[in-house]
């Protein structure tokens, strides 16, 4: 989805406690093997920008960046992005569409 392998984030580091990696797998395992294949009712680019506008709506940076970027990978263009953000600032107000669209500009220039 995101045009490279996960595993890269599931590693841990000595200050990590000992169950950091079970959750890091957990987490990914729920969310890209149990969630996003299912494409019975969702295809995945749907599910990409509806993805795009939770993390947009919840103020997750870090996150956004990820979805942003899954969506791209998946045939979302920058305009349906940008009618999200639209649609995103009459229902959770224009600064949090603002913020956002500022991390999409940026992942644009990628």
């Amino acid at each position: 989805m995101l045009g490279f392998r996960l595993e890269r984030f599931l590693g841990t580091t000595d200050a990590e406690p000992p169950n950091a990696a079970d959750f890091k797998r957990i987490a990914t395992v729920q969310t890209f093997g149990a969630a996003w294949p299912r494409t019975e009712h969702l295809d995945t680019r749907t599910r990409a920008l509806i993805s795009v506008a939770i993390a947009a709506t919840l103020g997750v940076r870090e996150p956004l960046r990820g979805q942003l970027r899954i969506a791209l990978n998946n045939g979302v263009t920058k305009e349906e992005i940008v009618e999200a953000f639209i649609q995103l600032s009459v229902y959770a107000g224009a600064a949090r569409a603002f913020e956002s669209y500022g991390i999409a500009a940026e992942v644009f220039g990628e």
